[in-house]
C-alpha cells in the first residue's frame, strides 16, 4: 500500500454523507407531513400557505446569525446540536398530538421552533464538505455532486416513507419516525472527525453579533458570481417551491392520493440525485454558465406539462425531466461559494442560501394558497408554470453570467 493510499482517509466524508442522507429523509418526511397535515385539519390550501409563511419567519431572520455561529464556533457543532434539537421538536410534536390533540395554531408554532432550532443543519453541512473533502483527496465538483445527490436521495426516500406511514400509522405519529431519525443524524454527524480549516479572521471578528452575522450580506454583493446564481435560486424559490408544497399537496389531497404525492415527490428527488451525479462529467462539457442555463431551462421544460395535470404515469415522466435538470444547479452553488469565499465566511454565505430558500417562498406560499382556494389546481399550476419559463429566459440571458466561470479557473 503507498504512502498515498494510506494517507487518505474518506471516513469524515462517508460519515458526513450518511448523516446529510438520514437528516434529508427526516427533513423530507416532514416536507411532505406538515403541508398534509394542516389541509387535513382544515381543508384549505390557503393553511397549507399561511402555516409554511409563518414558520419561515424565522428562518429568514435567524439565518444569518446561525451562519455566524457555523464560522465562529465550528461546522459540525451547529451542525450536531440543530440535529439534537430537531429531534426533540419532532418527538414532542408526536407525544402532543397523541395526549392532547393539536390544532392548526399549536402545529404552526411546534413547525416554528423546528425552524428556528434546524435553521443551520444544512448551512453547516455545505461548509463541511470542502474540510472532509480535502483529507479523502476528493475535488470539490465530485465532493458537492456525491453531497448533493445523496442528500437528494435522501429527500427522495422521505416522501416515499411518510405516504405509507401516513396510511398505517396517521400523519402525527409519523413524527415519531422522523424524531428517531434525528437521533440517528446526530450520532452519525457526532462521528465526524476532521480539522475544521480556517483562515485569519478579518476585523468583524471582534464586532457585535449583528454586524458580524450581516457579513454575508456584504460577501455576496461583492462577489458577483455568487449573486448571479443566487439570484436565479430566489427566483426559482418564490414561483416553483410553492408547486411542490402548496399546489401539489392540494390537488393529490383532493383526489385523496398520498401515494401518488409521494412517490411523485421521490422520483422527482431520485432525478435530482442523477442530475447531482453528473455534475462531474457536465462541468468538463459545458462551462458553469451553461451549466446554469440548461438547468434552469431544463426545470421549466419539465414543469409545463406537469401543470396540465396529466395521467400519474405522465406527471412521473415529467417529473423525471424536472429532477435531471435541477440536480447540477445545488452542485455549482456549492462549488462557486466554495471555491470563492474563504472558509471562516462560508456558514454565513451559505446561510443566505437558507434566506432565499425562505424569503423567497414567504409571500408567494400564501398567495397561491390563497389563489388555489379561489380557483382551483387547474388554473393556477400553469400559470406559475409559465412564469418560470418566463423568469427562465431572463436569468440565462443575463451576460453576468460569464462572471461564474471564474470559479473553474481555481484550484482546490
Amino acid at each position: 500500500m503507498t504512502s498515498a493510499t494510506q494517507s487518505r482517509n474518506l471516513k469524515p466524508f462517508l460519515l458526513l454523507e450518511a448523516s446529510s442522507f438520514v437528516n434529508l429523509v427526516s427533513g423530507s418526511m416532514t416536507f411532505m407531513l406538515l403541508p398534509w397535515i394542516a389541509i387535513q385539519l382544515t381543508g384549505s390550501a390557503t393553511s397549507a400557505g399561511l402555516m409554511i409563511t409563518l414558520t419561515s419567519i424565522p428562518g429568514l431572520l435567524l439565518s444569518p446569525i446561525v451562519g455566524g455561529f457555523i464560522d465562529k464556533y465550528g461546522r459540525r457543532r451547529v451542525a450536531f446540536l440543530s440535529e439534537v434539537g430537531s429531534a426533540a421538536l419532532n418527538f414532542g410534536l408526536a407525544l402532543i398530538a397523541l395526549v392532547a390533540g393539536l390544532d392548526l395554531s399549536s402545529l404552526i408554532v411546534i413547525a416554528i421552533l423546528k425552524t428556528i432550532v434546524g435553521a443551520g443543519i444544512m448551512s453547516a453541512r455545505k461548509s463541511l464538505v470542502p474540510d472532509v473533502a480535502a483529507v479523502g483527496k476528493l475535488t470539490l465538483e465530485r465532493a458537492n455532486s456525491i453531497h448533493e445527490s445523496v442528500a437528494a436521495a435522501g429527500f427522495a426516500t422521505g416522501p416515499a416513507i411518510a405516504s405509507i406511514l401516513i396510511s398505517v400509522i396517521g400523519a402525527f405519529n409519523s413524527f415519531f419516525v422522523v424524531a428517531a431519525l434525528g437521533v440517528l443524524a446526530a450520532a452519525l454527524t457526532l462521528l465526524i472527525r476532521v480539522v475544521e480549516q480556517r483562515e485569519a479572521h478579518d476585523d468583524d471578528e471582534g464586532r457585535n453579533w449583528v454586524s458580524y452575522s450581516v457579513q454575508g450580506f456584504k460577501i455576496v454583493f461583492q462577489t458577483p458570481a455568487i449573486l448571479t446564481i443566487m439570484s436565479a435560486f430566489l427566483v426559482l424559490a418564490m414561483i416553483y417551491l410553492p408547486t411542490e408544497m402548496v399546489v401539489l399537496p392540494a390537488w393529490y389531497n383532493a383526489i385523496k392520493e398520498p401515494t401518488g404525492l409521494g412517490f411523485l415527490l421521490s422520483i422527482m428527488a431520485i432525478s435530482t440525485t442523477v442530475g447531482s451525479l453528473l455534475f462531474e462529467r457536465i462541468a468538463k462539457v459545458l462551462s458553469f454558465k451553461n451549466i446554469l442555463r440548461v438547468a434552469i431551462l431544463g426545470v421549466s421544460a419539465g414543469m409545463l406539462p406537469m401543470s396540465l395535470l396529466p395521467p400519474q404515469w405522465a406527471m412521473l415522466a415529467f417529473g423525471v425531466v424536472l429532477g435531471v435538470a435541477w440536480g447540477p444547479l445545488p452542485v455549482l452553488l456549492n462549488t462557486v461559494i466554495q471555491r470563492l469565499i474563504p472558509a471562516n465566511k462560508r456558514g454565513r454565505v451559505f446561510s443566505l442560501e437558507m434566506v432565499l430558500w425562505t424569503a423567497g417562498p414567504m409571500v408567494s406560499m400564501t398567495m397561491v394558497g390563497v389563489a388555489v382556494d379561489a380557483v382551483g389546481v387547474r388554473v393556477v399550476y400553469p400559470v406559475l408554470a409559465l412564469l418560470v419559463i418566463a423568469a427562465s429566459i431572463v436569468v440565462s440571458t443575463r451576460k453576468s453570467l460569464n462572471d461564474l466561470n471564474r470559479a473553474e479557473t481555481l484550484t482546490d
